[in-house]
């Protein structure tokens, strides 16, 4: 436990919301490594979301619009979840933010087709990512149920 530091412990549990522990447990198995310790806390966050999105089912959620600034183009979408208490957090009401813009982009075929377009504002991401990164944080499966955009044109 030597090469690890306090401050990456600090800035990778900020950064990955995983408990002290879990951060603790992957700089070791990293050896210290920042960076790879990272990668094997969003490796296990998004196993434990694809578990979640499998056995549950959503009941709750929010409905999100985004009209862009020149008003001739807008979106809505439906974000899922399991409880009100997860759809009233304001990492929850981020990411339906998020999506509905995303979805303001482009006229999508459908969810999936926008689930797999890269994320507009981190193209390494795609905005399936986005709700992986939810469900680690919350424990509660999310679902991107519907979209719908809108245009003047």
């Amino acid at each position: 436990m030597s090469n690890i530091n306090i401050e990456d412990i600090k800035k990778l549990r900020t950064t990955t919301s995983a408990s002290v522990l879990d951060v603790k447990k992957a700089l070791e198995e990293a050896k210290g490594d920042y960076e790879e310790a990272k990668k094997l806390l969003v490796k296990r966050g998004q196993a434990i979301a694809a578990k979640k999105t499998a056995e549950r089912e959503v009941k709750a959620g929010l409905v999100e619009s985004y009209i862009h600034s020149t008003g001739n183009i807008g979106s809505l979408v439906l974000l899922s979840c399991e409880t009100d208490f997860v759809a009233k957090t304001e990492e929850f009401r981020e990411l339906a933010h998020e999506i509905a813009m995303q979805a303001a982009v482009q006229d999508y075929s459908g969810v999936e087709e926008l689930l797999e377009d890269e994320y507009i504002r981190d193209p390494s991401k795609k905005v399936k990512d986005l709700i992986t990164e939810v469900i680690a944080k919350t424990g509660e499966k999310i679902l991107l149920s519907e979209v719908c955009r809108f245009s003047v044109e």
